[in-house]
């Protein structure tokens, strides 16, 4: 498998995911989604919208690609955050919608992204103006455990809450494609 077909993975991972946390979330009521629970951001809320923060600063970083991902043109329209733990919104069916929707952004991104496009050193800055350097499949690699890390938090605090996520392994995904693409069996 490529490198490009492990990101797309992982992309598609990253939905599932994120669709699970937010459906897991939505179980619960809304005091129980803001309480603090000693996570890095607080609450599953604040952990939450963390994730949409980041990720937003780091599409709109990708979006300075020379290839110009057409994908990406709609995240550079959205504010930029001011922080990591910027709130996009303390509603979670907003911020579900639009975690719905950056996720089916990054997968369209991904489709778009060639092998070629992973070798280019991006420069950027840090939110704190630091100036840095690095290879963008090494970057993409980042984005996508970063996403990992704080879902890891997220399941936590959503089994603090008494609610069981259920099976979070990216091999189910791997067996659900496997399934899915396998061959009919010869009659």
């Amino acid at each position: 498998m490529s490198e490009l077909s492990h990101l797309r993975l992982m992309a598609s991972y990253n939905s599932w995911m994120n669709q699970k946390i937010v459906d897991a979330a939505a179980t619960l009521p809304a005091h129980e989604l803001a309480a603090e629970r000693g996570a890095f951001f607080g609450s599953l809320l604040g952990t939450l919208n963390h994730l949409v923060a980041a990720d937003t600063i780091w599409l709109r970083r990708f979006a300075t690609h020379p290839a110009r991902f057409g994908a990406l043109d709609a995240v550079l329209a959205l504010p930029a955050p001011g922080a990591l733990d910027a709130v996009y919104s303390d509603d979670l069916a907003v911020l579900a919608a639009h975690r719905r929707w950056l996720d089916g952004l990054i997968e369209k991104w991904l489709a778009q992204l060639a092998e070629a496009d992973l070798d280019h050193v991006l420069h950027y800055a840090s939110t704190k103006g630091i100036r840095s350097q690095k290879r963008f499949g090494d970057l993409l690699l980042h984005f996508f455990n970063h996403q990992t890390h704080h879902r890891g938090q997220a399941s936590t605090l959503l089994s603090q809450a008494g609610v069981d996520l259920g099976v979070t392994d990216l091999l189910m995904l791997i067996e659900n494609v496997a399934d899915h693409a396998a061959p009919p069996a010869p009659a």
